[in-house]
């Protein structure tokens, strides 16, 4: 299963709320339409069926009309018609060589496409596609979607953007649920564009990745598999467990390490997460590593006595390497919603968060609070996370993201 299905699959587990809002909204004040009835009038591709009561064209005086091209022969004819010239000019044909009628039905007058009579047309014409409910794109629609925006956590700014571009030059006009959200996963991307962007690799040996976000975010599985597609990737990765206060994310970053091939550094418990970051340095460049990734204890953004240990790693670290961390990754929860916005202003203060890793996204109805980031901070999102499966970790693709998020096609 590619990830965007997979992504689509478990986005949204228990309720679609835009998908079926949309449809809600759409069928709320729609009327049953048929597709092309807001579409503009195409080019006719074949001239009007005559009908089928004209009466063929009388003999009289004059040459005969030409009725059918040449290449079919009257097929009740035995003898060849002459040929148009030798037709004499003041002389009827005596006995025409078939009902004219046939000859209309059968073949229409020649044209630059081949045309068919009006049963073969009637026969082979494709069924005309199903009805499907439309409504203006009004301001009543205008509000309804952006009160869906806001009830899936994009934020009250980023969803009057969003509605606001999608009546652009649109507005009135009779619209589908399908032709809804293609414009909304549209938009979606378009600000998402900018902030997709793969976690960066410098020449510098080693590269260190400090690893923040509040408790139960999902840092330690996320180290753990980053470290893991690094690694399989050719990269030489060593982790250090900043986590010195819990001796559970200490035993799954090393489970982590043992499935990835990466060693995995560690203190006694409870010792200075500060000190053992210094040393895993030392560590790393002693061994050339490619990359060193740090994880750190859970914190809470409004506890203060916690923020001010993670900027005491930060301090001790540059005394190494005043570069360092080169990457701080802040790792959210999905399923925080708006409260995601403050964890990212909270943390750039005190670790200048260069980029971000949305994890949970398969046990959450609101992922649009992704959207409401991207929009405010336009920090780089590396990856996004559906699951506890090594693959179910992704770089960020805004468009993939934009479709699941709205139910529409990819």
């Amino acid at each position: 299963m590619s990830f965007f299905n997979k992504l689509k699959s478990k986005l949204f587990k228990s309720s679609s709320k835009l998908d079926e809002g949309i449809d809600a909204i759409v069928e709320e004040q729609g009327e049953i339409a048929p597709p092309e009835a807001d579409a503009p009038a195409p080019a006719p591709d074949r001239a009007p069926p005559p009908p089928p009561e004209s009466p063929p064209v009388e003999p009289g005086p004059g040459p005969r009309p030409e009725l059918a091209p040449e290449p079919f022969p009257a097929p009740q004819d035995p003898e060849p018609a002459p040929a148009p010239p030798e037709v004499p000019q003041d002389t009827p044909p005596e006995t025409p060589p078939e009902p004219p009628a046939t000859v209309e039905t059968e073949t229409p007058p020649p044209a630059p496409e081949p045309k068919r009579g009006v049963i073969g047309r009637l026969i082979g014409r494709t069924p005309p596609a199903a009805p499907v409910m439309r409504r203006p794109l009004d301001d009543a629609m205008l509000e309804q979607l952006e009160d869906l925006l806001i009830s899936a956590d994009m934020g009250v700014d980023t969803a009057a953007r969003v509605t606001a571009n999608m009546a652009e030059g649109r507005f009135g006009k009779r619209l589908s649920t399908g032709e809804i959200k293609a414009l909304m996963a549209a938009e979606i991307a378009r600000i998402m564009e900018p902030v997709a962007k793969p976690l960066p690799i410098y020449a510098k040996k080693p590269q260190v990745v400090l690893i923040v976000g509040v408790n139960g975010s999902g840092k330690t599985t996320t180290i753990g598999k980053l470290a893991a597609q690094f690694r399989a990737a050719g990269k030489s990765v060593v982790i250090a467990a900043g986590d010195t206060f819990r001796a559970a994310a200490v035993e799954q970053l090393q489970v982590w390490g043992e499935r990835a091939g990466v060693p995995v550094l560690t203190a006694p418990q409870g010792s200075d997460p500060a000190s053992l970051a210094f040393d895993a340095m030392g560590k790393a460049e002693a061994d050339g590593a490619d990359l060193l990734m740090i994880d750190t204890a859970g914190r809470l953004q409004n506890r203060a006595d916690l923020m001010e240990e993670l900027a005491k790693i930060v301090r001790v670290i540059r005394k190494k390497d005043p570069d360092a961390p080169h990457n701080t990754v802040l790792v959210l929860d999905a399923t925080t919603g708006q409260n995601a916005l403050s964890q990212v202003e909270i943390f750039q203060k005190i670790s200048d968060v260069s980029g971000l890793v949305m994890t949970k996204l398969d046990g959450t109805a609101r992922g649009g609070v992704l959207v409401a980031l991207a929009d405010k901070f336009g920090l780089p999102i590396h990856a996004i996370g559906v699951g506890e499966q090594i693959d179910d970790l992704a770089p960020f693709d805004p468009e993939e993201f934009a479709a699941a998020l709205t139910g529409a096609d990819a």
